[in-house]
Order: structure tokens, then C-alpha cells, then sequence
């Protein structure tokens, strides 16, 4: 007897009173052991704690464009309405409540906005999701802590289009990449030619100033490069002027 007019009421939890007689009370019981009348009183226990709850909804943007979105929510319930929310909705009420007024908010909000905005305004939607969902819930006894956007894709044809034009985007840049090329390579080509032209022009000078002493020069500076470079050669042997060695080959 004494342990059915015992209830326990655990931590984070809240219980509402239903009586046979009187109905729900008003009254919402703290965490504890606490009395009751056996068979004419009955504990409700409602978990008080934040929640999260993923609703996923499929609705339409402003340019008619299929949008997937699931919005997480971390709910829980206003302490002193629970009676009320027992009495009007029952212990169920986020499977009551909350599918509905997201998919309502939604909506509404991501019509106001096209495929594009969904995407570069995320921020802005999530906000205004948040805000309008959180002032609906209330009128129901529910309190939400947060409110957040964590899917959102659309439809396939959308998809495709936006595939289609970043590739046709990378094939301008490309096409564009190869025309700088060629105007780059074309101004070099000139340049050079210019250069050479120049350099002949110059070596034309030159010779007409200084006869042959320009080629004769030109000669001593390569004879002296060639030498240079045959002295670092250890196949190289260097033999008197005028005389001859014999090699003494075995018989």
C-alpha cells in the first residue's frame, strides 16, 4: 500500500497530477518522491530536457524550384504549461506539433526566396526559419533552444543546369587562357625578331666601321673559348710542333 502512493520524479523530468474526480490539476510536481491517492491519482511524467528532433520537408523556392531541406530542432517544454499541454495535445505532442508548424514555416519562408539566394543567403534563411518557428512553437508550450539548417539540395534538373554552366564557365576561362597564350607568345615572336634584327643591324655597323678587325676578334674569342674548354679534357694530349711519337705497341 505504502509503495503505489510513492512516485518518483526523476532529475530533469516534471509530472502532472491526474486526478479521477478533478482531472488534470493544475499544479506541476517537482523532481522527488512524492504522495498520492492510490487509484484515484495518477502521475504523468513529461521529460523536460532539450531534445533534438530532425523534420525534413520537400517544398518549392520562389523561381519553382524543388528544395530538400531538414531543420534540426532542440526542443523542450514550458514547465508551468504542461497541463496544459496534457490536457490539449497529450504526451505526444512534439509527434503532434512539431512535423507540422516546421513544414508550415518552411514553407512559407524558403518561397520567399530563389534557388539561388537559398544557397549565397543561407544565414539570412536560417534566421528567419528560426524566428518564425520559434514565436509559432510558443503558442503551443514549446520553447526552442535551437534551430538549425543541416540539409539542403535540390532537384536533379536544377542540379544539372548548375553542373552544365560551371563547366561552360571552365571552358571559357580556358578558351580565354589560350588566346592570352597566343597573345603572349605572338608579342614575343616580335620582340625577338626585333632583337635579332637590331643585333644585325649593329654587327652591320661594326663591320663597316672596323673592317676586318671585328671578325678577326670574334675568331680570337672563340680559339680561346675552344682552348679553355679542351685544357679541362683529360682526353686530350697536347704534342710539340713538328714532331711525331710513336706508340710502342706490344708484338
Amino acid at each position: 500500500v505504502v509503495n503505489s502512493a510513492l512516485y518518483n520524479v526523476d532529475a530533469g523530468h516534471r509530472a502532472v497530477i491526474f486526478d479521477r474526480f478533478r482531472g488534470v490539476q493544475d499544479v506541476v510536481v517537482g523532481e522527488g518522491t512524492h504522495f498520492l491517492i492510490p487509484w484515484v491519482q495518477k502521475p504523468i511524467i513529461f521529460d523536460c530536457r532539450s531534445r533534438p528532433r530532425n523534420v525534413p520537408v520537400i517544398t518549392g523556392s520562389k523561381d519553382l524550384q524543388n528544395v530538400n531541406i531538414t531543420l534540426r530542432i532542440l526542443f523542450r517544454p514550458v514547465t508551468a504549461q504542461l497541463p496544459r499541454i496534457f490536457t490539449s495535445i497529450g504526451e505526444d505532442y512534439d509527434e503532434r506539433v512539431l512535423p507540422s508548424i516546421t513544414t508550415e514555416i518552411l514553407k512559407s519562408v524558403v518561397a520567399r526566396f530563389d534557388a539561388g539566394e537559398l544557397i549565397t543567403q543561407r544565414e539570412l534563411v536560417s534566421r528567419q526559419v528560426s524566428e518564425d518557428l520559434t514565436e509559432r512553437a510558443a503558442t503551443f508550450g514549446l520553447i526552442l533552444d535551437d534551430v538549425s539548417l543541416t540539409h539542403l539540395t535540390f532537384g536533379k534538373e536544377f542540379t544539372e543546369a548548375v553542373e552544365m554552366k560551371q563547366v561552360a564557365q571552365q571552358e571559357a576561362e580556358r578558351a580565354r587562357f589560350i588566346v592570352e597564350k597566343a597573345e603572349q607568345q605572338k608579342k614575343a615572336a616580335v620582340i625577338s625578331a626585333e632583337g635579332d634584327s637590331k643585333a644585325a643591324e649593329l654587327i652591320a655597323n661594326s663591320l663597316a666601321t672596323a673592317g676586318d678587325g671585328l671578325i678577326e676578334l670574334r675568331k680570337l674569342e672563340a680559339a680561346e673559348d675552344i682552348a679553355y674548354q679542351l685544357s679541362r679534357s683529360r682526353n686530350i694530349t697536347y704534342l710539340p710542333s713538328g714532331q711525331s711519337v710513336l706508340l710502342q705497341l706490344p708484338q
